[in-house]
């Protein structure tokens, strides 16, 4: 039996590693801003589950809520880095607030998180965090430019914590899940005044994303509980077998553009 602390636990994919991991057994710190939707849940479980009220933004906040955590069942196992916002809209029409409360909770708000919880989990010499960002990190698409750079940062964030944490015990992994139905796009997001000069480009996005919603965030939860009981987790996973191939095409793609301007690259000498 092992302790987690999930944050952005209320709905998602949050919502569906915290039942996954209470079904089995494990005893659950589900932080959110608003708890209410916890409700349920908490009757279900009610000496497994212990529902924190938090905004990730707020690193006090986070401290103090990390300490409550970590004292509730005595230590904590698993660190699942879930709370995030989307920003959607193109990079000119985002305002200066709307992009500072947006790294604000998507990348700020997991390193408040992170360097709260290291503590307990060096002193324990064992732990695992996972960093959830996106199938699509390390390459952005239009309209949803800013999100993509905060979990491309958050990939390079959690490379380097892997390197810092190994001699502790402590293993990091960075979850790259694909487009699951977690409310993301709706709830979840703040839109930007769009500007009428990317009407074109808006037209271009609608058609090739359709109406398709993605599929239920239960259904990636196996993976995540699997992933949590390797000896030796991989330090990136990406859930989805559709991602995966999207990944290797865009990931090929790369090398490819790379490969076709090799030939300038090597005229400097560095």
């Amino acid at each position: 039996m092992r302790v987690w602390f999930i944050t952005g636990a209320s709905r998602g994919l949050g919502r569906a590693f915290a039942e996954a991991a209470l079904t089995r057994g494990d005893r659950v710190v589900a932080a959110a801003r608003d708890v209410e939707p916890l409700s349920a849940l908490k009757a279900d479980h009610p000496d497994s589950l212990v529902c924190l009220p938090l905004d990730v933004s707020d690193r006090a906040a986070v401290h103090e809520g990390v300490e409550r955590a970590a004292a509730a069942f005595g230590r904590l196992d698993i660190v699942v880095n879930n709370a995030g916002t989307m920003l959607y809209g193109m990079i000119e029409e985002a305002t200066e607030a709307q992009i500072r409360a947006h790294f604000d909770v998507n990348v700020l708000g997991q390193i408040w998180v992170t360097q709260a919880v290291l503590p307990h989990l060096r002193a324990q010499g064992s732990g695992h965090i996972l960093l959830v960002t996106t199938m699509g990190t390390g390459g952005g698409v239009a309209s949803a430019g800013l999100y993509a750079a905060g979990k491309s940062a958050l990939d390079s964030l959690g490379q380097a914590l892997a390197m810092e944490v190994e001699p502790f015990g402590v293993k990091v992994t960075i979850v790259q899940p694909g487009g699951y139905d977690t409310g993301l796009f709706t709830i979840g997001t703040t839109a930007t005044a769009p500007n009428p000069a990317y009407d074109p480009v808006r037209e271009k996005l609608a058609e090739m994303w359709g109406d398709e919603v993605g599929p239920d965030p239960s259904t990636a939860a196996p993976v995540v509980m699997e992933l949590v009981d390797l000896p030796q987790p991989p330090l990136r996973l990406i859930v989805g077998a559709q991602s995966f191939d999207l990944v290797q095409q865009m990931n090929q793609a790369k090398t490819e553009e790379y490969r076709a301007w090799e030939h300038l690259s090597r005229k400097a000498p560095g």
